[in-house]
């Protein structure tokens, strides 16, 4: 019987830190996702502003979105460094669970 209560209380640790490792890996995965967005926009914009450079109109729009596409890097890194502190328990999503 000491056995079962022992295994109890073991599971929801281990269940706990799965969920962490995960949650971990869903922030990786977003902070890549701002990334690869932030990536097609600058190069859209690189895009623009090469082949199109003479018309007014795109060359404005190839300006517009290169620094969209850092506005928006810079948002993702933002975001993930605090989502990581919040999951690492420094802030207040979890407590520590040890």
């Amino acid at each position: 019987m000491s056995n079962n209560n022992q295994s109890d209380q073991v599971e929801p640790d281990r269940r706990n830190e799965l969920a962490l490792f995960r949650t971990d890996l869903a922030n990786e995965r977003t902070l890549l996702a701002y990334g690869r967005t932030a990536l097609m926009m600058a190069g859209t914009g690189g895009t623009l502003i090469k082949f199109f450079g003479d018309s007014r109109d795109m060359l404005l729009l190839g300006f517009l979105l290169l620094a969209l596409g850092a506005v928006v890097f810079v948002i993702g890194a933002i975001r993930f460094f605090q989502m990581k502190k919040k999951i690492s328990g420094r802030g207040h999503i979890v407590r520590n669970i040890t």
